[in-house]
């Protein structure tokens, strides 16, 4: 709050969400994306190749997961 213009509401808020964001597992932030991406138009293939792109850059890095593994993850198998 000291460093922004987000009253103590707003700043809870932004807080929470963050703290949600980074709390997010792996499985859930592949079909998050996913879902995201699949909104947007793209097809599987970029998403995939954008989503094993992303993981390892998160707070707490994912394991390295291969296409196929991330293709479990959303459809099960």
């Amino acid at each position: 709050m000291r460093t922004t213009s987000l009253g103590p509401g707003e700043a809870a808020r932004v807080v929470a969400d963050v703290l949600s964001y980074f709390g997010e597992t792996a499985e859930a932030y592949v079909r998050r994306r996913h879902a995201e991406m699949r909104a947007r138009g793209l097809g599987n293939d970029e998403i995939f190749r954008r989503v094993a792109a992303e993981l390892p850059a998160r707070r707490v890095a994912a394991p390295e997961l291969s296409q196929r593994q991330l293709r479990r993850i959303i459809y099960g198998g």
